[in-house]
């Protein structure tokens, strides 16, 4: 593999508070790679590392051959970054907007005005370039958040969460949008707590957790860590207590692992169909109705409950 982006040891504190702990991966030329992991979980530290935005306390990374540390301008000219916040100008428009930021980037020109309707064609929204941000719903505001950092034509992106808080369909839009781009041959750094979503884009994934790389491979690699362990998720009634049900299933027979997503009760099991039985007598025995029972086969978030005991988006 050759490796395009690459970090050794690569860490941050803020004060007594360590918010990366030395993580160490490579990503290769054209590869769409995900850091998969919770709220909190160092994702958005380590993009702001990448991008030059604060310098590491500890380790270093390399952008197509040149340090964060050392050589920033040069990191700076090869990336394109789409960061979490968005960071438009309200009173301006679509294009305006992608005007002033083309300049910054030193675009001019009838090249500036090919590369906003390039950016503006891909995420779909030339025909609504003239209106003021404003306007635009939160779904729309992240596309042309996504716009500004392809506008220079980097040579790879950075997208931190570039989904969260939006309608579905301006979510359908922006990773078919991140598909379309990493298949024309772009490097994509992509960060998210949505299992589904490193599922559906990813190469290979980095799980993250309190700062730790704590898994790193395919989604086929990384399913076999949790062998041929399925997921049982259990809907109970809206008034119990599904934490104190979830922590007493934890000692039933064939239970690995068990959590909260979603109000549902996430089980690790070594064989879902043998335990299912068990499990209902075990929650109607504590006083507790099971309302539904889904089995699923061994996913990301099976992986991430699996290594940490908890489930990926607690």
């Amino acid at each position: 593999m050759t490796a395009i982006i690459a970090t050794q040891g690569l860490a941050k504190s803020f004060g007594a508070t360590v918010a990366v702990k030395g993580i160490t991966f490579e990503i290769a030329k054209g590869e769409l790679f995900s850091l998969l992991g919770p709220n909190g979980a160092g994702k958005t530290t380590t993009i702001a590392m990448l991008s030059c935005l604060i310098e590491p306390t500890a380790g270093d990374a390399t952008i197509d051959g040149h340090s964060v540390r050392h050589d920033s301008l040069a990191v700076r000219r090869l990336i394109g970054v789409v960061p979490q916040e968005i960071a438009l100008y309200d009173a301006l428009s679509a294009r305006e907007n992608l005007a002033f930021w083309g300049s910054m980037y030193d675009l001019r020109g009838a090249h500036l005005e090919r590369r906003i309707d390039a950016v503006l064609d891909l995420v779909g929204l030339r025909d609504r370039a003239t209106e003021r941000i404003a306007a635009y719903s939160g779904g729309m505001k992240r596309r042309i958040n996504i716009a500004v950092g392809l506008l220079h034509e980097p040579e790879m992106v950075f997208m931190d969460e570039p989904t969260v808080g939006i309608d579905p369909q301006s979510r359908r839009s922006i990773l078919d949008s991140v598909k379309q781009l990493n298949q024309a041959g772009l490097t994509v750094l992509y960060t998210t707590h949505y299992m589904e979503e490193a599922q559906e884009l990813s190469d290979r994934v980095g799980i993250i957790d309190h700062g730790e790389l704590i898994a790193l491979g395919t989604q086929t690699e990384l399913t076999r860590l949790v062998g041929e362990q399925e997921t049982l998720r259990l809907h109970v009634g809206d008034e119990d207590d599904t934490a104190a049900l979830a922590t007493a299933l934890e000692h039933s027979p064939g239970v690995l692992a068990a959590s909260v997503v979603d109000g549902a009760i996430v089980l690790s099991v070594a064989h879902a169909e043998e335990s299912v039985a068990s499990v209902i007598v075990a929650a109607a025995g504590l006083g507790y109705r099971v309302r539904s029972v889904q089995i699923e086969e061994p996913n990301l978030e099976a992986v991430f409950l699996r290594l940490t005991g908890r489930a990926l988006r607690d």
